[in-house]
């Protein structure tokens, strides 16, 4: 992955708009809250293979990191402290955040195609 490049993925963005696409979206603070602060709650958040349709999306600098968000015909799909992107060879949107140790903290991906439900080592 690299360093989000905002216009890039806004293209991207576009580009599955107004399309029945497929979702990942994870958040986590893992194991490494409780490791390190005894008194740390471990919170997270997994959706896999959510299929939408959105009017459009939107990529905002939030000083630092990014916040991408989907408008359903009901509601929003969001994810914040986005850092980093790929576009694979699947030719899927791959966003991830992470801390300032490289762990995940935040992932959003959309695809065309459903995301395997198996442990894919290519995913």
């Amino acid at each position: 992955m690299d360093a989000i490049q905002q216009k890039v993925v806004q293209e991207k963005i576009d580009q599955l708009a107004n399309k029945e696409v497929y979702v990942h979206l994870e958040t986590t603070n893992g194991a490494y809250a409780s490791h390190f602060d005894e008194n740390a709650y471990n919170v997270g958040a997994f959706i896999r293979n959510a299929q939408v349709s959105y009017q459009h999306g939107k990529i905002v600098s939030t000083g630092g990191s990014y916040r991408v968000g989907l408008k359903l015909d009901l509601g929003w799909v969001y994810a914040e402290g986005l850092t980093d992107f790929e576009i694979d060879e699947k030719n899927r949107l791959l966003m991830a955040g992470h801390d300032r140790e490289g762990r995940l903290m935040v992932a959003l991906e959309i695809s065309e195609t459903p995301f395997s439900h198996e442990a894919d080592p290519d995913e």
